[in-house]
């Protein structure tokens, strides 16, 4: 699955520039999470992932991030990313159920694909398969209690093929997740299950190689991220959650890339 490429620095600006020119034709938002965890899933689609494993999105508004992270790896096309959002398209707004080998859950309902990814871990393990699976999830998600059931039952399964992330980037639909419910300190409650738990910056290219290196065991990785990553006037706005970009808005987040 990996296309054996390193990350770079400039790999991460051609494809910020490649998302929001995505989302900039297809009239569409949801820019700052997928900014916010893009790294994390160029990092993964490059280097971490090998042929056995599996990726899920449970965070399926990111969707735009994940078909990027895709183009970038050789994955899908340019041609593909055209038809995002489009109709009969299979890059819908959330993730497909089918049609694209990479992305084995349509998502979008919060809290659901962590249930989903354990459950392909503990089918790997009943294989004896080398695989191991890796999830993204929000900060947000971690106030659903179909998440804390999942991660639950990960631990009591000691599914150590399970690589949990989170784009914890403090801002939800409708806030700051500090605000609408918070969980902190989160990290020290999820190693009270006696998972494995490292807090990285998420944007720090190093970091994320080293967190997604396999460890033997269940782990989480918490990634301090910001939303918006890359583009000032959209780095931690709660508006980057939902709208898309004006004209003006696209023409200048492109001249502040262009510049680096």
């Amino acid at each position: 699955m990996k296309s054996g490429a390193n990350v770079s620095a400039q790999t991460v600006l051609e494809a910020r520039r490649r998302l929001l020119r995505m989302h900039h034709e297809a009239g569409v938002g949801h820019i700052g999470g997928n900014l916010s965890s893009l790294d994390a899933l160029l990092v993964a689609f490059h280097e971490a992932l090998g042929p056995a494993d599996r990726f899920v999105l449970s965070k399926g508004h990111s969707a735009g991030a994940l078909y990027t992270a895709l183009w970038s790896a050789g994955r899908l096309s340019d041609d593909d990313l055209r038809t995002f959002h489009q109709d009969a398209t299979l890059l819908a707004g959330h993730p497909p159920a089918r049609g694209i080998a990479d992305i084995l859950f349509a998502t979008g309902s919060l809290g659901h694909g962590l249930s989903l990814a354990a459950g392909t871990a503990l089918g790997l393990r009943a294989r004896q398969s080398p695989g191991r699976v890796l999830c993204l999830t929000s900060d947000g998600e971690w106030q659903e209690g179909s998440t804390w059931e999942a991660f639950i039952f990960a631990c009591h399964q000691r599914l150590d093929n399970l690589t949990i992330l989170v784009d914890h980037n403090g801002l939800q639909g409708f806030g700051s997740t500090a605000e609408v419910a918070s969980m902190a300190p989160l990290w020290d409650k999820l190693r009270g299950f006696d998972a494995e738990v490292s807090v990285i910056d998420g944007h720090d290219l190093d970091a994320i190689r080293a967190a997604l290196a396999p460890s033997g065991r269940l782990r989480v990785v918490a990634m301090q991220t910001v939303k918006g990553k890359g583009v000032s006037f959209l780095e931690g706005r709660m508006d980057s959650h939902y709208l898309p970009l004006s004209a003006p808005q696209y023409e200048r987040a492109l001249q502040e890339l262009s510049a680096r």
